[in-house]
């Protein structure tokens, strides 16, 4: 007759031991430390643009609260800048959109439809990305002029889109690699072309490579300055030019100019803050990877 040995009993777990807390302690510190030295500019924003002109010309009394806090230099700024924010709005949107598609399509192209050449053409493509914007400005300028987009919204469209093509191909093609070659193959043979496998397969499996792409090209158009004080007019000036000239010739007014800063800088803060978790699950997903 065999006997059954008694179970062992699982001993509790224990806490950390000292080392490690403290190990912890300190990183938990130390981003701490982080998280403070990224949100004392927007501090800094807020608490001016809550200010007189008389209290946010003395410097020596920038740290401190406002006497009478009072919003009136947002809502003077609001109704200087408020046009030119609907004008980065029409660029932002649909630069990163039909950016994020295009790259969608030559990621898709590159990573299962590779045919002789597609490894030196995506290299091209990619070589788009290191082009220095100042190099390109004059000619760029005498194109969008021979055009008649010279001072329009849809020529800042135009550009944003075609510089984000690089870096949005980039990101979709490293994405598709990792999806198993097993997947495209099936659909195939239940007869699905191009696009139906690019809309039944791929799209589906896409949600957290466009999360990370819409919010790149997104906040990268938005905060656009070069191109657009160079390429458009005051009627057609996106925000980050209209904030820049809210300071007057002879004396600036800081918390007007504060407040703008802050109503310019809040649609790609709340952004991040509002979907920073699904751009970090794009990255970790594979957006980047590759």
């Amino acid at each position: 007759m065999t006997t059954v040995a008694a179970p062992t009993s699982v001993p509790a777990r224990r806490g950390l031991p000292g080392a490690r807390r403290l190990a912890r302690l300190g990183l938990y510190l130390a981003l701490g430390l982080a998280a403070l030295f990224y949100v004392i500019p927007v501090y800094l924003l807020f608490m001016t643009g809550m200010k007189t002109f008389a209290e946010a010309a003395q410097t020596s009394l920038m740290w401190q609260l406002p006497q009478a806090a009072s919003f009136d230099s947002f809502g003077q700024a609001w109704q200087t800048i408020s046009p030119n924010f609907m004008n980065s709005a029409k660029i932002a949107v649909p630069a990163a959109v039909l950016s994020s598609l295009l790259g969608s399509l030559n990621g898709y192209i590159l990573a299962k439809w590779r045919f002789r050449g597609s490894e030196t053409l995506f290299t091209l493509i990619l070589f788009g990305m290191f082009i220095p914007y100042q190099s390109i400005l004059i000619p760029l300028l005498k194109v969008e002029a021979g055009l008649g987009l010279y001072n329009t919204l849809l020529g800042l469209v135009l550009i944003h889109i075609i510089y984000g093509i690089p870096i949005t191909t980039l990101i979709f093609r490293n994405y598709y690699v990792g999806i198993p070659e097993e997947l495209v193959e099936a659909s195939r043979m239940d007869g699905a072309g191009f696009f139906g496998i690019y809309r039944h397969v791929l799209l589906p499996l896409s949600v957290p490579g466009f999360v990370v792409v819409l919010i790149w090209q997104f906040t990268s158009a938005w905060n656009d300055f070069l191109f657009a004080v160079t390429l458009t007019g005051q009627d057609n000036w996106p925000i980050t030019v209209a904030v820049n000239n809210l300071a007057g010739s002879f004396e600036v007014a800081w918390n007007i100019q504060m407040a703008g800063a802050l109503i310019a800088a809040l649609p790609t803060l709340l952004i991040y803050v509002l979907l920073g978790k699904f751009f970090m699950r794009g990255l970790l997903a594979g957006s980047l990877k590759g």
